[in-house]
């Protein structure tokens, strides 16, 4: 099993119960799984950007060794 730290910001953490989580996967689990398993999907199709270690990724990256997950929902203004 491979450690995700997970960073999750504005509403995203709220719906988590809070900003920071660590969840164990299997190596190869993709972002787009991990963000299932985590209920989160229906944010993805919102627009909510993924980073690993800092930097921008799409939900097809595959996590191999430990890393840090931001989970960045879409920001809106007015």
């Amino acid at each position: 099993m491979v450690e995700v730290r997970l960073l999750a910001f504005g509403p995203v953490g709220e719906r988590l119960g809070g900003r920071h989580h660590v969840r164990e996967v299997a190596p190869g689990t993709s972002l787009h799984r991990l963000v299932i398993d985590l209920g989160l999907e229906d944010w993805l199709s919102m627009g909510m950007a993924l980073a690993v270690d800092g930097t921008h990724v799409d939900a097809a990256t595959e996590i191999h060794a430990p890393v840090e997950v931001a989970l960045l929902p879409p920001v809106s203004g007015g």
